[in-house]
């Protein structure tokens, strides 16, 4: 059974539901697609990775990337030409494809590159100045208060 039943979870938290959302959509992203094109997620620096796709017989204008709600969306789509060549085998696979990734909150797709048959997308994670880690100065109290900020009435 790879279902889960979240609703408990909805009862006793506030602003968790887009949480319970994404992982109910995990659950079935990539269900149907199968294995196909094989891919890689590299880890390039602590908030820089590259989705590496095998898409040997696409060409750059058959394949869209697109962004939307925290989730890529790569789709190859072959152009149809009066190909009657005869083939005795056929390893290459060229078939239409659409890959789902659900991307992290603050991940950003940087750039797309194809290179030796495969699709690179350059993807970065950029923290918002509010969320990034800070060192808070601890006072003793035994100095007066000082006035940080203040609004002339």
């Amino acid at each position: 059974m790879r279902t889960f039943d979240l609703s408990p979870l909805y009862r006793s938290t506030i602003g968790f539901d887009h949480l319970a959302n994404m992982l109910d959509n995990m659950s079935g992203v990539d269900r149907d697609s199968g294995n196909y094109p094989p891919f890689n997620i590299e880890l390039l620096d602590e908030n820089k990775y590259r989705l590496s796709m095998a898409v040997a017989g696409f060409g750059k204008d058959e394949i869209n990337i697109e962004v939307k709600e925290n989730v890529l969306v790569v789709k190859g789509q072959t152009k149809a030409d009066g190909d009657e060549t005869e083939y005795l085998h056929r390893g290459i696979a060229t078939r239409n494809f659409e890959r789902r990734f659900q991307l992290a909150d603050h991940v950003q797709v940087n750039e797309a590159e194809m290179k030796n048959g495969l699709l690179h997308v350059e993807l970065v994670r950029e923290l918002p100045e509010a969320m990034k880690p800070r060192t808070i100065a601890i006072s003793t109290g035994d100095s007066e208060p000082k006035l940080i900020e203040s609004e002339a009435a």
